[in-house]
């Protein structure tokens, strides 16, 4: 298990119909907006998967409770964790997120199952199987200011 030095800023969600899972989120949290990505694509110069090139595009949506940022996940096209994840247990807890400050010295010595970057590098992240308990995985992330200030917005509502 990899050291966690980072704080803990995220809980995500792998499901099948992003709409619906966003309507029952927002009943149990207390939660009626969320910031809907569709059809974000993770190609093969910035992913990989199992250590070779990826291709796959999900929608992704974000809200906040505090300052925890819940995300959920919903696979579109192309072989990825999430994709696995749905296929071997159906919509659910997929994992937790840290961040980091140097993501490559969080991995020292550990292959992540999946990792990119997006926003030419204002994100990189990986994820590492097995997660804790109840979690499929762990992602560790390196956020830069960018995307620091897209959350922050999200954040401020």
């Amino acid at each position: 298990m990899l050291p966690l030095t980072g704080p803990m800023t995220q809980l995500a969600w792998v499901v099948d119909d992003i709409e619906r899972a966003e309507r029952e989120l927002a009943t149990a949290q207390g939660r009626a907006s969320w910031t809907r990505l569709p059809d974000i694509h993770f190609g093969p110069e910035t992913c990989e998967l199992r250590g070779a090139p990826a291709d796959f595009v999900a929608h992704i949506s974000l809200a906040y409770v505090g300052d925890l940022q819940l995300e959920l996940i919903q696979p579109v096209t192309g072989e990825s964790i999430y994709t696995e994840f749905l296929a071997a247990q159906g919509s659910g807890l997929h994992h937790a997120c840290w961040e980091v400050e140097d993501l490559d010295a969080a991995l020292a010595g550990t292959e992540p199952v999946q990792s990119g970057s997006m926003g030419d590098g204002e994100i990189r992240f990986a994820y590492v199987e097995p997660g804790l308990p109840g979690f499929a995985a762990i992602e560790l992330a390196q956020i830069g200011p960018g995307i620091r200030a897209f959350y922050d917005a999200l954040r401020a509502g």
